[in-house]
């Protein structure tokens, strides 16, 4: 079973007002990325990527949600590591355990966003199918754009930089979820094949082309 990407023009838009649409993160809990800081995956750098940049705005929101293994819980998601040690990739991994590919659902953060007023927003995120429910089943809530979320050790020069190079001048250094920020390329080629795998089974906004220039800085876009 596979997701069949959109195509990219679909997605092209100009920047939108940062009042009137604040950034948004909706994130599925990750226990292995987030709290012992796995390597398998992008979770912990995609919320402390989504922290850092909603600090810069100085508003935004991050609703978290418990759905660890994109919905089929701790223990499955274990097993499912133990199916990539045999070669499996994320997708066929849940599969072979009689899971879907991804499991997770929207319908509390849209209650949640609803709660706080929130009808426009951007949303930072590189998952289409998480756009897709947020703005299905007639809710009023509109998705203005996307913010990718590339990771910050594709970019070419970051093989060489130290750590603290990876992080601009602001007080995330000084913060908790700094680690998740600081990771080096050198360190991350089981969250590369994660990441590959999303892109070309799950229809994630990703560029894989080394030289394209959506791999070095992220671009606002919008989905029709």
């Amino acid at each position: 079973m596979g997701f069949e990407p959109d195509p990219v023009d679909s997605f092209v838009a100009p920047r939108v007002s940062l009042v009137n649409a604040p950034l948004v993160r909706i994130h599925s809990e990750c226990f292995t990325g987030e709290t012992v800081s796995s390597v398998r995956c992008d979770c912990g750098y995609q919320l402390a990527e989504a922290m850092r940049l909603i600090q810069q705005e100085g508003r935004g929101v991050i609703v978290y949600l418990r759905q660890e293994g994109r919905g089929i819980g701790l223990l499955e998601k274990l097993k499912a590591y133990n199916l990539q040690d045999m070669g499996h990739d994320t997708v066929d991994a849940n599969l072979l355990l009689n899971h879907p590919a991804d499991a997770r659902t929207y319908g509390a953060a849209r209650a949640i966003l609803a709660d706080l007023g929130v009808d426009k927003l951007r949303l930072l995120t590189n998952n289409t199918d998480k756009i897709r429910q947020l703005q299905g089943h007639g809710t009023k809530l509109d998705v203005v754009c996307h913010v990718p979320m590339y990771p910050r050790w594709w970019s070419n020069d970051n093989e060489s930089s130290s750590s603290n190079d990876t992080l601009d001048d602001s007080p995330a250094s000084e913060l908790s979820y700094s680690r998740h920020l600081a990771l080096q390329k050198n360190v991350m080629a089981e969250a590369d094949l994660y990441l590959k795998t999303k892109a070309q089974r799950m229809g994630h906004m990703l560029s894989l082309n080394p030289t394209s220039p959506l791999l070095l800085r992220p671009l606002v876009s919008k989905l029709d």
